[in-house]
């Protein structure tokens, strides 16, 4: 079972796993062994999430979803298959704990008087300056 939150545990064998040939550090035993770990999750047959929480996550995943409705992630940090395998699951974890966090709504705030008479004198004087620099004199 993978804990992300309280509300939201879901069981390892809704993942699909596949390995492949990594790049990276490994020398001859790159082209040996299989340690690139793909995670495949199918957020829309999941039965673990919750019916509050999907909605919320299907917006916030819209991004990373296949048109399949899979998530897919993949790690070859390592040089072996199960840190990689780790490595996804962890990944898996903070991307879902990010799209659970409810954001504040934003208040609407009005600016000061101090802000706004601030900000008028300033136009009029960029205003002043700026007229002195196109005034031509035409005494000949």
């Amino acid at each position: 079972m993978l804990q992300i939150n309280d509300q939201l545990r879901i069981p390892l064998e809704e993942f699909e796993w596949s390995y492949s040939r990594s790049g990276g550090p490994g020398g001859q035993n790159v082209n040996k062994v299989a340690s690139k770990a793909t995670l495949r999750w199918n957020f829309y047959a999941s039965p673990s999430i919750p019916g509050p929480l999907r909605p919320r996550l299907q917006m916030k995943l819209a991004n990373l979803l296949t048109t399949e409705g899979d998530l897919v992630l993949t790690s070859q940090l390592y040089r072996d298959q199960p840190r990689n395998r780790e490595d996804c699951l962890t990944k898996f974890a903070n991307i879902l704990r990010r799209a659970l966090i409810v954001e504040k709504p934003r208040k609407a705030t009005k600016p000061t008087k101090g802000s706004v008479r601030r900000r008028l004198t300033d136009k009029k004087i960029q205003a002043a300056r700026k007229k002195t620099r196109s005034e031509k004199s035409f005494e000949d």
